[in-house]
This record gives structure tokens, C-alpha cells and sequence, in this order.
């Protein structure tokens, strides 16, 4: 008795149109398995009605020629239907309950899915040539029409497995036309040569429904593939989406703790430059102060363009090469390093000034910066070297040191974000401090000048970090400009009192300095807490502050803007305000509108607060 779709031997099991999908082998498998086990389950899934449809054609059957056939016959033919509907209902369990899909098992299903079948197509043919003489013209029409209709209903079901309904058909209908065609007459040949011609139709019709099927089946298939495609694809792309957001935060983290840090040094330097030119009137010592005044405008804007590495990432720097000399940066870092390594009794060598580069000095000095101060950082003896030669028609820059080396499993993490080489009893707590991006900048300021960054070392010995750039012509001689220029315009603050908030002690005592100066009296404070509790002790009349000026980040993360609405509110709102951050990443500009204070990002020139405290307070310049 037919039952449901399945692969046959054109039609291996579970086989589907997985070649040139891209998939790996085991999600090959995967879908061959899951296809087999749909189509099994298909073919049991039909075991119920076609038993149930077996039981109306055998009541048929047995009511037309209970009184007609043999008893004998009658009975072992009934016995042979019961074994079959007995070992199908067993199969039926026996399917439900399996706990494997694999290729093997569901093929040894089939098959006693198909033997039983078969085995039907016998009962009805052995019915069809025993039963069909024994009755009359009513009796053989219903015996013939109820095994067609099973023919017919098989349709549906085997024409998919095409092998075991013709072997069906040709089981049933063959021992039906030979008998049919046996008494040798006219009528009786006729009606078998229409049975003939009927059954070639019906297998025709087999064909057609079998290829729209398998047209149905290889889209399901293949509708089943790309699902499987768009969820991996799905899942790719939520996990670069993921990706990309713990690098968005890693990457806000580390402005929002590098960008405040690295400025105050920088800020602190300029403020005590300006007091040292103000009480000195030697020209040579205002030509020295003039200097640094122009190192810290350099740096402002080295940290304005080099800390923000998004910019970097999205080609927002800029990279301009140009023809110098490498010597003018090597008396740059000996200017900066050489106290520094001579305090650690280290010697600091550099070699190849005369050679001519052409990139960009900006970058070029930062990358040197950070190698220089990491070799005198992670040195304890011996030397640091910074050289210059050439190297295949190009300029090999070097840092090399003696100092503790790096492990080679720590070698390719070192240049990430935030990545410190874990602790080690050679390393010192002043060589553990930090957040570990100086070899992060280096490392994508390389890239941008298309140098990438080499690295060797040895644990105990020493290391050496190289680039190369492409060597360039002697520069052109810049004519100096004057010193004068530079200085900062006059400004006196008499009889000016001014309230500093700051928790930077270097940034505080360099404001205390250049304010006194300027002539202006000052009460300094570190906490957000001493400034409250000193505007509640005193006189909101005679003590009076002109003008306020507050760090934005204090101490158990307090702001500046706590400070300003205290104070306000003891000596009122119409007090001028001025908030220095070292941050460029928060937005600041809204909460200055809103509170009514003016911004000023660190490192703040001497000059450029001059004139903010000059607009605050409407002083013009030198009165």
C-alpha cells in the first residue's frame, strides 16, 4: 500500500543540492540529514491513513466475495493483510521513538517502509488473480476499481519514489490485465488492452507529478540552505557589529583617561614658563621661556590631532611629508631626555643627524617621543641609542635600549590599547605606571606614513624598535622669527581676586605663580569640598571673588560646575567663571551655556588666558 515521498536510487537518501552553496562540510551534512529525516518522516507520516484506506478496500473486497471464493483462500489472504497492518503499526512506533537521524539509520527506515509497500502491491495482485474469476460483471468491476484506486491514491504518495510505485503498480495491476485477458474473448480483451492503456496514463501522470515534486522539493531545499546562509551571515555580522562596539568603547575610554592626564603637564609647563619670563629680565632667559612658550603652542596642537585615534582610524589626520633634517629632531629629544637619562645613569646616543628625511616631522617626532620614553623608561643600565642609516635606499630609524626586554609571547599584544606586559618583579612601580598606548600611537602613526613598525628583543638584553622612511633633500633654511612676537600681551590684574579650583598640584601652584604675576590675589584650593567650605566661612561683601576659575574633573567625581553653583549661590550669580578640562571628548559646550561659564581646553597658553580672563573680567590689555 503506498505511503509517502522519499529518495530512491535516482534520488539517494537524504541527498540535496548543497555542491556550490559554499557550505562547509559539516553544514552539509547537517542539511542532508535534516532532509532525510524530513522526507522519512514524510513517508511514516502517511502510515496511518493508508492503513486505515487498506481497511475500507479489504471491507470492500470481502463483502463482494466472503460467499464467492474459497474459505481457505479467503482466510490466508485476510492473515497476510493482518501480519502487514501488525508490522507497519510496530514500524510506526518503532519510528516515533528513534533517537537518530544519521544517514544509515534513516535509510534502513526506508527500506522497511518500501518492503512493506511492496509487500501490499503482492496482497493485491495475489487478490486480483484469485478473486477476479469467481465473480460476476458487479463483483469483478468493484475489484477492479478498488485496486486502480489504490494505484491512483498511490500517486500522491510513491511518485516521488518512482522505483517503488511502478514496482507497486506493476505488482497490483499486472496479475489484474492477465486475468482480466485469460478467458481469450473479444470483450475480455478488450477490457484488458483499456486497463493497459489506462495504466500507461497513470504512469505517465506519475512522471509529470514526480518532476513538479522534486521541483518543489529542490526550492524547499534550497529555500532551507539559504536560511541556514542568511543566519550565519546574520550571526557574522551581529558579531562585527559587537566587535565594533567594545572597540568604540575601548576607544572613548582611553581619550577619556589619556586625553585629561597627558594635558596636565603640558598645562602646568606653559603657566610656570610665563611666571618665570615675568620675573626674569635677562633677554636671554625671555628667549628661553619665548622657546618653550612655542614647544607647548607645538604640543597643544600635537595632542589636539595625535590623542584622537578615531580621527587617525578614519584618515581625519593628515599626513604632510616634507624634506628636514633628522638631526633637528635629535636635538629635540636630547633637549627633553638627556636630564632624565642621566639622572638614571643611563647614556643617551644618537647617531646618522645628517641624513635628510622626507615625511611628516610631526609624526616622526611623536613616534621617536614614545620610543625614547619607553627605552629610558624600561632601562636600568647601560645605554639607549637612536640611530639613523641607510638601509635599501631608504633611511632605517631605530631605538635601541639595554633595558629588560620583552617576552616573545608578550611581543604581539604590546601595541594594543591598554595592554601592559603583566607584572614582574624586574619591572620597578614607576616602569608598571601607565595605560599602555604609547606603542598603540606609535604603531598606527607608523601605519599612516606606511612604515610599519618592527620589533626585536630579548628578555634580559635589550630591545630595538625600527621603521624606515624614504630619504629626502636638505631642507630649506628658515629664516628665525622674532622673539618678541611670541610674548604674550600685557595684562594687569591689581586688586583682582581670583579663586582657583584644581587638583593637579603642578597645574595649581603654576596658576598661583603667573595670577600673582599679573598682580591679582589668589585663594587656591584642591578639593571641591575646601572651596564650599571656605565660601561658607567667609565674608559673601569683602571677600568676594572677581572671577572664578575651576578644573571641570576634581576629586570622588565632583566637577568644577559643583564649585560654581557654591559659590554663586553664597556671593552671587553675576560671578564670572572660567572652566578648564583637560578632556576632548565630553561635550562641555551645552553645560557652558547652561551655567554660564566659558570653556578652555587644556594645555591653555599663557596667552590665550590671558585673553580669557581679560574678556571675563572686561581689563584691557596693559591697563
Amino acid at each position: 500500500m503506498p505511503v509517502a515521498p522519499s529518495p530512491e536510487k535516482s534520488a539517494p537518501m537524504g541527498e540535496v543540492q548543497a555542491g556550490g552553496t559554499g557550505f562547509d562540510p559539516a553544514t552539509r551534512t547537517m542539511l542532508d540529514n535534516q532532509a532525510s529525516a524530513e522526507r522519512v518522516s514524510d513517508l511514516y507520516a502517511y502510515l496511518p491513513i493508508t492503513t486505515v484506506a487498506m481497511v475500507v478496500g479489504v471491507i470492500v473486497t470481502v463483502a463482494q466475495y466472503w460467499s464467492l471464493v474459497p474459505r481457505a483462500g479467503m482466510v490466508a489472504w485476510l492473515i497476510g493483510l493482518g501480519a502487514l497492518g501488525a508490522a507497519r503499526s510496530y514500524m510506526y512506533r518503532g519510528f516515533k521513538k528513534r533517537r537518530s537521524n544519521e544517514r544509515e539509520a534513516l535509510l534502513r527506515w526506508y527500506q522497511a517502509w518500501r518492503a512493506t509497500t511492496l509487500v501490499a502491491g503482492c496482497l493485491w495482485g495475489t487478490a486480483a488473480w484469485f478473486f477476479y474469476p469467481y465473480g460476476g460483471a458487479a463483483e469483478q468491476l468493484t475489484l477492479i476499481l478498488t485496486i486502480y484506486s489504490y494505484c491512483m491514491a498511490g500517486m500522491q504518495i510513491l511518485s516521488p519514489q518512482h522505483n517503488t510505485f511502478f514496482e507497486f503498480c506493476a505488482l497490483c495491476l499486472t496479475p489484474l490485465v492477465v486475468r482480466v485477458a485469460l478467458p481469450g474473448d473479444t470483450p475480455n480483451l478488450m477490457l484488458a488492452a483499456y486497463l493497459v492503456v489506462i495504466f500507461g496514463i497513470t504512469i505517465m501522470l506519475a512522471r509529470l507529478y514526480r518532476k513538479n515534486n522534486e521541483n518543489l522539493v529542490q526550492i524547499k531545499v534550497r529555500l532551507d540552505q539559504l536560511t541556514v546562509q542568511l543566519r550565519a551571515e546574520k550571526a557574522a555580522a551581529e558579531a562585527a557589529r559587537q566587535e565594533a562596539e567594545v572597540a568604540n568603547r575601548a576607544k572613548t575610554q582611553f581619550f577619556a583617561a589619556a586625553s585629561h592626564d597627558l594635558r596636565q603637564p603640558l598645562h602646568a609647563m606653559g603657566l610656570f614658563a610665563e611666571a618665570l619670563r615675568q620675573r626674569s629680565h635677562d633677554e636671554e632667559v625671555t628667549q628661553l621661556v619665548a622657546s618653550i612658550n612655542g614647544s607647548v603652542d607645538a604640543l597643544e596642537g600635537l595632542f589636539s590631532e595625535l590623542l584622537d585615534i578615531t580621527r587617525i582610524d578614519t584618515g581625519g589626520v593628515d599626513v604632510t611629508p616634507e624634506h628636514f633634517n633628522v638631526g633637528d629632531i635629535f636635538r629635540k629629544l636630547r633637549l627633553h631626555f638627556e636630564p632624565v637619562a642621566f639622572e638614571k645613569g643611563l647614556a643617551l646616543r644618537f647617531r646618522g643627524a645628517q641624513h635628510n628625511l622626507h615625511a611628516d616631522p610631526v609624526l616622526v617626532e611623536r613616534i621617536l617621543r614614545n620610543l625614547v620614553s619607553n627605552a629610558i623608561r624600561y632601562t636600568n643600565d647601560g645605554t639607549v641609542l637612536v640611530s639613523c642609516r641607510r638601509r635599501n635606499g631608504q633611511l632605517l630609524l631605530q631605538v635601541w635600549d639595554t633595558g629588560v626586554g620583552i617576552r616573545e609571547r608578550e611581543q604581539e599584544h604590546i601595541f594594543e590599547e591598554f595592554y601592559q606586559v603583566p607584572y614582574s618583579e624586574s619591572l620597578t612601580p614607576q616602569q608598571r605606571k601607565g595605560l599602555g598606548l604609547g606603542l598603540a600611537i606609535v604603531k598606527r602613526l607608523a601605519g599612516l606614513m606606511q612604515s610599519p613598525l618592527t620589533l626585536r628583543s630579548v628578555p634580559g638584553r635589550g630591545s630595538v624598535f625600527s621603521f624606515t622612511l624614504p630619504t629626502g633633500k636638505a631642507p630649506r633654511a628658515r629664516e628665525p622669527s622674532g622673539v618678541r612676537s611670541k610674548l604674550p600681551i600685557g595684562l594687569t590684574l591689581d586688586h583682582r581676586f581670583i579663586v582657583v579650583v584644581e587638583d593637579e598640584p603642578a597645574v595649581r601652584g603654576g596658576l598661583e605663580v603667573l595670577l600673582r604675576g599679573w598682580g591679582a590675589r589668589v585663594a587656591s584650593f584642591e578639593t571641591a569640598q575646601e572651596s564650599r567650605a571656605w565660601a561658607l566661612n567667609a565674608d559673601p561683601i569683602g571677600e568676594r571673588p572677581d572671577l572664578l576659575i575651576v578644573d571641570y574633573r576634581l576629586e570622588q567625581g565632583h566637577t568644577g560646575i559643583e564649585v560654581i553653583q557654591a559659590l554663586r549661590a553664597r556671593f552671587g550669580q553675576a560671578m564670572p567663571a572660567i572652566m578648564v578640562t583637560g578632556s576632548t571628548m565630553t561635550q562641555h559646550d551645552g553645560e557652558a551655556a547652561e551655567h554660564d561659564f566659558h570653556l578652555l581646553i587644556k594645555p591653555v597658553v599663557p596667552n590665550k588666558l590671558r585673553a580669557m580672563i581679560g574678556f571675563k573680567l572686561g581689563v584691557r590689555a596693559g591697563g
